[in-house]
């Protein structure tokens, strides 16, 4: 019995002495562990920037050029061109028909023929009489008469030739050309049918030359210039559009104004529907950030500063106008701080990061105030 004592006493004595090695080892495997590495994130720097704040006014795609043509003749249609036919300027859309119109300048011309052949006549009448009136062999007022008649004969002459061109500017008229490059749009008349003088025949669109066409209230007409850089908005695409012309003239119900921006190459189609950002008030210089380093949540807004030791903190913000791709905040922020513009969402506060910076961004239009 006193021998099973012992060894029990051995044993738990062994365990005692055991346990603080044990765990000594497991805490020096602990302190051994590797650190998980730095989170990677994109950043810029808070600065004051001019911001202006921005409506988005609706708007569409139209055309420079868009016209329904029109002929100042009168005849039935013998051709007409095929909705969709891209045209040159002066390619032949329409064609009336032209007979009797060509029958009208020959009967003109037969008669030009016929009197100047009279005039040749009396032109040489005239001739003989004058020298006939130089010996006296003659009256005088046979010699007045033969000058009257030559004068009488040159004048109608003129007159027939007078019709000879209006048949021919009626001859043209028959043929209804584009005065511009564009594609055919619509056929309001079609082969067959008479069409009276002003009718129109066909809808042509110049598809290359195009603008936008945006209606905007007249309080903020005073805020627009021309050649001013606006963004524009068509679905998922945003890019700026310098405006060409602000119509200086309000729509009395409406109390809006128009202008029009041209939109440069690869425009869209024409009728497609578009937002302007217009600006809303005076700029004015704030505190900004790039719109990319807010965080949005229901509870508000914030961004992920960087301190000086490469850990992260969370700042509350309060968003407010956005120019291009800044963002005015009011908050604990100041100028030349470091904030998270990628890699915000998965930071979490003291957290240690990896910085990537990027270039610095400006207000649309408008450049920072500050440098550095």
């Amino acid at each position: 019995m006193r021998n099973k004592l012992l060894s029990a006493a051995a044993i738990a004595l062994a365990l005692a002495l055991a346990s603080p090695l044990v765990a000594t080892k497991t805490q020096a495997q602990q302190a051994k562990a590797p650190e998980p590495p730095p989170t990677p994130v994109e950043v810029a720097r808070a600065d004051i920037a001019r911001i202006a704040p921005r409506r988005w006014a609706p708007g569409s795609v139209v055309s420079r050029d868009d016209a329904k043509l029109a002929t100042s003749a009168a005849g039935r249609l013998e051709y007409v061109a095929e909705v969709g036919t891209r045209l040159k300027a002066g390619d032949r859309i329409a064609k009336l028909e032209d007979q009797a119109i060509r029958l009208r300048i020959e009967d003109a011309r037969t008669e030009v023929a016929r009197i100047k052949a009279q005039r040749e006549l009396s032109d040489r009448t005239r001739d003989r009489l004058e020298k006939l009136a130089s010996t006296n062999s003659i009256a005088a007022n046979q010699l007045d008469e033969a000058r009257a008649q030559v004068l009488q004969l040159t004048a109608q002459l003129q007159q027939v030739e007078v019709r000879v061109r209006s048949a021919q500017y009626d001859l043209e008229q028959t043929e209804v050309r584009a005065p511009f490059p564009g594609v055919v749009s619509e056929r309001l008349a079609t082969r067959g049918e008479y069409v009276a003088t002003g009718a129109s025949i066909a809808h042509l669109v110049d598809t290359t030359n195009l603008e936008a066409k945006v209606q905007a209230p007249l309080a903020l007409a005073a805020l627009v210039k021309p050649e001013m850089k606006l963004p524009v908005r068509i679905g998922d695409r945003e890019f700026k559009a310098s405006v060409r012309a602000v119509v200086p003239i309000g729509e009395e119900r409406s109390r809006q104004f128009e202008l029009r921006l041209a939109l440069g190459e690869n425009p869209p189609m024409v009728g497609s529907a578009l937002e302007v950002a217009l600006p809303d008030r005076e700029v004015a210089q704030t505190l900004a950030v790039p719109r990319d380093a807010l965080v949005v949540r229901e509870n508000g807004s914030y961004v992920m500063r960087i301190k000086a030791d490469n850990t992260a903190e969370r700042v509350e913000v309060k968003a407010g106008a956005s120019d291009g791709e800044l963002t005015a905040v009011t908050g604990e922020l100041s100028a030349g701080d470091t904030v998270v513009v990628r890699g915000a969402e998965r930071l979490t506060v003291g957290q240690k990061v990896r910085i990537a910076e990027r270039p610095a961004v400006a207000a649309a239009g408008t450049t920072s105030a500050r440098s550095g």
